[in-house]
């Protein structure tokens, strides 16, 4: 095993573009980090350190200073500059291809981006952004400047920065042509449906990868990804189902890793419209607007039997929006109950005694057992009088529907990479206004004043014991008008054979370099 220069990996869910700018899920991230890297990096328990940059400071409350790595060359052997950092930060901007503005925040709250020398990137924000270091782990996947053409750089986006050809789309990317980073790997092939071929970037600036060329191979049921790695098919796989972790303990060939995540799965009702698409009631009326019906369906799912049953314990109930201890979350939050019966009482007092239609619009291959999860909640929903039924389908073309607002009841997945409140309420919770970067994933069009009032401003506190009180608040206000129906945070699995090893992560990331022979 030690002597192999070959991996090939079992995907759970496949990327949907070579475009590390394209958009913003964990599976595109994790497939771009081989090829891409950002000025900051975290590790596999999410903190922070450093990336294409060595340094970072805030000079003030508004402004940054990043000093950047000497001697990186992108794969093609050009050198990596604060050029690099200017152009990426422009093309995010300027990108039309990309889906629901994905990587625009914090870039959009730029006033200005300075590159007074090659290794020097100084950057003014609008509004002080204290998670700026976070943002920029998350949020800014470095790209060769080389890939358009420009007279000279400079920051103003609106003019587009000096860019005279059409900026690079997501074909460019997916083709290979422009996949030109300072990452680990070299794309060598993208082909929807059929997988990932990478080869290893020989002049790679950090520690190379053991692996020589890696594969990676989408096969969205757990059944055949298990049978693939107990084959000899698959070297790893992401999320074998908990219910198959006995097989693989006792099998003498495989072993496997569990760690916990920030991951929160949900479901959004569509609480912004008066009609929706799949709500259907008698009134006319979508019945989701109505607060009363959308804390019935919270009251009305059994979470400790979805964690015990469907996820064997490998998952943690949600009580609030992100996992106990995270920054801004509540140290002892209130448990949601199971209560069917008062789920009733509170359907009749909001006019429906007898219920209505609802459609449940799922991935069937991106969160773990999300297929099985649905079913679950629409049983529960139909026992308390809503007649539900379960559309489920890819991730490749669920996620651009969910995007235009095609569903009423649709399920999510976050995770706060941030590590910080502000993670998930910015772009879920928050009234939408896409110049300011908020609600940007508010796709159910939820909107209160009363948590835009002590959210928003939270956001741009640089006084962390400020900024965590107003987050708490912030909490309990959205935990008290649903704006979301939370259900778990997820433990992540990866299963491999013997004689490797896998660092999990906690950012669920599928890495090649963290994949190691003992």
């Amino acid at each position: 095993m030690a002597a192999a220069q070959s991996l090939t990996i079992g995907l759970a869910s496949e990327p949907t573009a070579a475009d590390p700018h394209y958009h913003k899920v964990t599976t595109n991230d994790a497939f771009s980090a081989h090829i891409f890297e950002s000025l900051i990096n975290r590790n596999a328990q999410m903190e922070l350190i450093p990336g294409l940059a060595q340094s970072w400071r805030a000079v003030d409350d508004n402004t940054w200073e990043l000093k950047l790595r000497q001697g990186v060359k992108f794969s093609n052997g050009e050198p990596f500059t604060s050029k690099d950092v200017l152009f990426t930060l422009c093309r995010v901007l300027n990108n039309e291809t990309n889906v629901s503005r994905s990587y625009m925040e914090p870039a959009q709250s730029f006033s200005d981006v300075q590159t007074p020398d090659d290794y020097t990137v100084i950057i003014k924000s609008e509004r002080p952004i204290p998670t700026m270091p976070n943002e920029l782990a998350r949020s800014l996947p470095i790209i060769w400047s080389g890939i358009a053409k420009f007279d000279k750089l400079r920051f103003a986006p609106k003019e587009g920065c000096g860019v005279t050809s059409p900026w690079p789309t997501v074909a460019d990317f997916n083709t290979g042509k422009l996949s030109i980073g300072t990452g680990p790997y070299k794309l060598k092939s993208y082909v929807k449906g059929n997988g990932i071929e990478m080869e290893r970037n020989e002049g790679y600036w950090g520690t190379k990868p053991h692996w020589k060329t890696v594969k990676m191979v989408p096969v969205p049921n757990a059944g055949p990804r298990l049978t693939g790695l107990m084959s000899g098919d698959y070297d790893v796989i992401e999320s074998p189902a908990a219910r198959d972790l006995p097989r693989i303990k006792e099998n003498n060939k495989l072993d496997f890793v569990a760690t916990p995540s920030t991951r929160l799965v949900f479901f959004q009702p569509d609480a912004g419209r008066a009609q929706s698409p799949f709500a259907k009631s008698a009134d006319g009326k979508n019945p989701l607007q109505d607060l009363r019906v959308r804390q019935a369906i919270n009251m009305a799912i059994d979470r400790k039997a979805i964690v015990q049953r469907l996820m064997d314990g490998m998952a943690t109930v949600a009580n609030q929006y992100m996992p106990t201890g995270m920054f801004g979350s509540l140290d002892k939050p209130t448990e949601i109950k199971f209560d069917p019966e008062a789920a009733k009482k509170l359907l009749a007092e909001a006019g429906y005694p007898q219920g209505f239609e609802l459609t449940l619009t799922t991935t069937n291959d991106r969160y773990i057992n999300d297929g099985q999860i649905a079913q679950a909640v629409a049983q529960y929903l139909t026992r308390i009088g809503i007649k539900t039924t379960v559309d489920a389908q890819a991730a490749a073309i669920y996620f651009p529907k969910r995007a235009k607002r095609e569903f009423s009841f649709a399920i999510g997945g976050w995770p706060s990479e941030n590590g910080e409140a502000s993670g998930l309420f910015q772009y879920w919770v928050a009234t939408t206004d896409k110049d300011k970067g908020l609600g940007t994933s508010n796709y159910g069009g939820f909107s209160l004043p009363a948590f835009d009032q002590v959210f928003v401003p939270a956001m741009s506190q640089m006084d962390a014991n400020a900024r965590k009180a107003a987050y708490q608040q912030a909490t309990q206000i959205a935990l008290a008008n649903v704006p979301l129906i939370p259900l778990h945070f997820e433990s992540s699995i990866w299963a491999f054979k013997k004689g490797l090893s896998y660092e999990g992560r906690r950012d669920q990331y599928t890495l090649a370099m963290s994949v190691k022979p003992k």
